[in-house]
């Protein structure tokens, strides 16, 4: 006889007549087998050279052909998912709420019930088999008569974005920070608040920062890997690089860039790079700039003392914390979804496919071994570029994915986790530095170097430097956000603001909220008694170091990554990003602001996870 089980299955060689018989071998679909006898259901069989049983339930007296036959389908009844809009409903493994998750529904998602008891039902979905509660499932489909989630976009002019909160009220928790131009899916609004899906998280946005049209932005160009966004400025010793407007020689002169300063490399055309240095983004000639392996020296003027934080956590267990949270990457992965999920526009020749009911993984992979980049709805059409057969017997179709955010790969968490990928780079070691610690810079070359020609800041490193030691905070960090929140010393609130007929500064950009930005940094200012640069300088430090620094989150990998808590409770909790790559991008703008002195100290906090 012959074995028959589905495609990509096995079917057990026990020892003896009994499920609870040790598994002896296994036998893949047609695999033929010769009969000894048969009783009460098992079959004893020799193949391969080995004597053993099987389930007569699996065995067919003719070969079978490459596709198995058509089993008879389950009597099932189509229901519909029926909760509340923006939420979902948990699929579990075992009808009982301790059961594991392995999957969730959205509201108005066709299921089909094969049984229901005790206030459960198990149902197939997605190519998968749980139980769901039977209370939130209906006859009718409701969820189609739901209003559909709307796409708005983020409007900030802040550089830390604007907070999502775990409930609508200022006074909520930050889930995250959503940077300007990130589109987010609107479920309702209600009270000035916005319920709201994105990084694959719910939270609720102050209507007043989310717009229908995406802002005024360039095209949008292809990320390159985050791994190799760093480049650098190679121009003899006391020369300096023109960033320009445009990628042009005729266009106007943004900034000059010295030898050795780092920048963020975006794109690249026709001999010119699009980077971003010192808060500011514009275009350079690329036979200027290397890459890491050809980097300049390591900041070899200042005194630098290293120290390490040990965790009880190793590196593996870290990364399986942290995939819990759904990290995000503007990685671009090859992506793919499994055949059964698309309605083809051509059996012969599919060039698309239109996603079916329910909601669909896209894959790094053809498995679902493979991680999941993100989920796309019933009625999506998606491009194919090319098939594949799977292992597991399907065909997998790869498929435009194009979404600037998307769930990153264990193996990218990994890499951004690891400080040893790091802790040699000159530049993206920086995510180390204890940020609690002073500079020790000296007023008078911070302001020759760093401050001249800044605006408002010029000749500020006396204040600075005071509210380093007064806050905690490390005095070169409060100057790049300064540098940044200012447009370099320049922006109206940094200048002054009337307010009830006193002039007050804002030089963080401190409750200036978008939209109303300077009116609302005028009146946190007026409210906190900034009534000079200095003060405004000195008092504001207070409000940088407060939510992370004083916490303990001294580094910009502690910010992203918070250890620390992930090694106490076991959870990913109070991370300032959901990017994977935040604390890499941050550090141009402190590297090249060490660069320009001679005389500071850096003092390193190097994370330790533990050994197997």
């Amino acid at each position: 006889k012959y074995v028959d089980v589905k495609p990509g299955s096995s079917l057990n060689v026990r020892s003896s007549a009994s499920s609870s018989g040790k598994i002896v071998g296994k036998l893949s679909s047609g695999t033929a087998v010769s009969v000894e006898s048969e009783s009460k259901g098992w079959a004893k069989v020799r193949v391969n050279g080995m004597t053993g049983y099987v389930s007569t339930d699996f065995l067919s007296s003719g070969a079978q052909s490459s596709k198995p036959p058509t089993e008879a389908p389950v009597k099932t009844t189509t229901k519909y998912v029926n909760v509340k809009a923006g939420s979902i409903l948990n699929m579990r493994s075992t009808a009982s709420t301790s059961g594991s998750i392995v999957d969730r529904l959205t509201r108005g998602t066709a299921v089909e019930v094969e049984s229901e008891s005790k206030g459960w039902a198990k149902v197939k979905v997605n190519g998968k088999t749980g139980y769901v509660s039977s209370e939130f499932l209906s006859a009718d489909n409701e969820g189609s008569q739901a209003v559909q989630p709307k796409t708005k976009y983020i409007v900030s002019l802040s550089m830390s974005g604007v907070s999502m909160h775990k409930e609508p009220s200022t006074n909520s928790s930050t889930m995250v920070n959503v940077a300007a131009g990130v589109a987010v899916q609107v479920y309702s609004e209600e009270n000035g608040w916005a319920k709201v899906s994105v990084y694959g998280s719910e939270g609720y946005i102050q209507s007043k920062f989310l717009s229908e049209t995406k802002p005024d932005t360039k095209p949008e160009e292809k990320p390159e890997d985050p791994t190799d966004q760093i480049r650098y400025v190679t121009v003899s010793p006391g020369s300096n690089l023109n960033m320009r407007s445009e990628p042009s020689t005729n266009a106007a002169i943004i900034t000059k860039l010295a030898s050795g300063t780092a920048v963020k490399y975006h794109s690249e055309a026709n001999g010119w790079a699009r980077v971003t240095a010192n808060g500011q983004t514009g275009y350079v000639s690329t036979q200027y700039l290397s890459s890491g392996s050809n980097a300049p020296g390591d900041l070899d003027n200042g005194t630098k003392t290293t120290e390490y934080s040990n965790y009880n956590l190793t590196l593996d267990e870290m990364v399986k914390i942290q995939m819990a949270a759904t990290p995000q990457t503007d990685k671009k992965y090859q992506t793919y979804i499994r055949e059964d999920a698309l309605r083809l526009d051509s059996l012969a020749n599919p060039k698309s496919g239109t996603v079916k009911s329910g909601n669909w993984n896209v894959r790094t992979g053809a498995a679902t071994s493979f991680s999941a980049v993100g989920l796309v709805q019933s009625g999506t059409n998606m491009k194919i570029l090319s098939s594949v057969k799977g292992a597991d017997g399907y065909t997998w179709y790869q498929v435009e994915y194009n979404k600037t955010w998307v769930n990153a790969a264990p193996e990218d968490v990994k890499y951004y986790l690891d400080p040893n990928n790091f802790i040699n780079d000159p530049v993206k070691s920086l995510q180390f530095i204890n940020l609690s610690k002073t500079a020790n810079a000296q007023a008078q070359e911070i302001n020759e170097k760093i401050l001249s020609g800044k605006g408002i800041l010029s000749g500020k490193a006396a204040a600075f430097i005071e509210a380093g030691k007064i806050h905690g905070v490390n005095e070169m960090y409060l100057i790049s956000h300064a540098l940044l929140e200012t447009g370099n010393g320049k922006s109206q609130l940094a200048n002054g603001v009337v307010v009830n007929g006193k002039t007050v500064y804002n030089m963080y950009g401190i409750g200036a909220f978008d939209g109303v930005a300077v009116q609302k940094g005028a009146e946190f200012a007026y409210n906190a008694g900034w009534f000079t640069p200095e003060a405004a300088i000195i008092g504001g430090a207070q409000f940088i170091g407060n939510n992370y620094i004083s916490a303990g989150q001294n580094t910009l990998y502690k910010m992203r990554w918070n250890p620390q808590a992930a090694s106490n409770t076991g959870k990913a909790t109070h991370q300032y990003a959901t990017d994977i790559g935040w604390a890499v991008k941050q550090i141009t703008q402190i590297h090249n602001l060490y660069t320009l002195v001679n005389s500071y100290t850096l003092v390193y906090d190097i994370p330790v996870y533990k050994k197997l």
